[in-house]
């Protein structure tokens, strides 16, 4: 059970509420995620502002691969769960690419490059080395493109945090942080 509360979408906020049913209306579904981040309306709002802006950025397949590897560096069963089944469900991306994913690899080399620095990111705390910077950009990465993998990769740190601290409730098929070696 979550340790923080999730509302129903009409007990939540009434400033949430327009944003939790903009998610409905795209998803048909409200997750626990966002009822979760709904109890603070301003936190829920600066959310889907930065979700709406890397939305823009890199393609799907690139910022659900990017969101695994995070959500594996931090143990987020929430997260893995939710973007195994985006992956596999709307990004059409194959059991086997999300399991590479989630090692901080893929089996496209741009996206590789992408999600390795995304973990290794993550795992250092920004404080990544020159031959990290100068691997994603052999991939074809420019400095805008490097700023953008970090917007991703820091949302999906707050959506991880979160749902660690919240021990959120998961509506998605379950995965486990453990179970990677498993899933390869």
């Amino acid at each position: 059970m979550s340790r923080l509360s999730i509302p129903a979408r009409d007990d939540a906020p009434d400033a949430s509420k327009p944003i939790l049913d903009a998610v409905a209306k795209q998803l048909g579904s409200v997750p626990n995620l966002f009822r979760l981040i709904a109890t603070s309306p301003a936190a829920l709002s600066g959310f889907a502002a930065l979700d709406a802006a890397n939305a823009k950025t890199l393609d799907l397949k690139t910022r659900n691969a990017i969101a695994l590897a995070v959500a594996q560096v931090n143990g987020c069963d929430y997260c893995l769960s939710a973007h195994t089944y985006i992956g596999i469900n709307l990004a059409k991306i194959s059991p086997a690419e999300v399991a590479l994913n989630r090692a901080g690899q893929s089996a496209t080399a741009k996206t590789a490059a992408a999600v390795r620095f995304a973990a290794d990111l993550v795992e250092a705390r920004g404080k990544v080395g020159n031959a990290q910077i100068e691997a994603v950009r052999a991939a074809g990465y420019g400095d805008a493109q490097i700023v953008e993998i970090v917007s991703v990769a820091v949302q999906n740190v707050f959506t991880n945090l979160l749902n660690n601290v919240a021990q959120t409730d998961i509506d998605f098929p379950a995965v486990s942080a453990s179970d990677l070696a498993t899933a390869a």
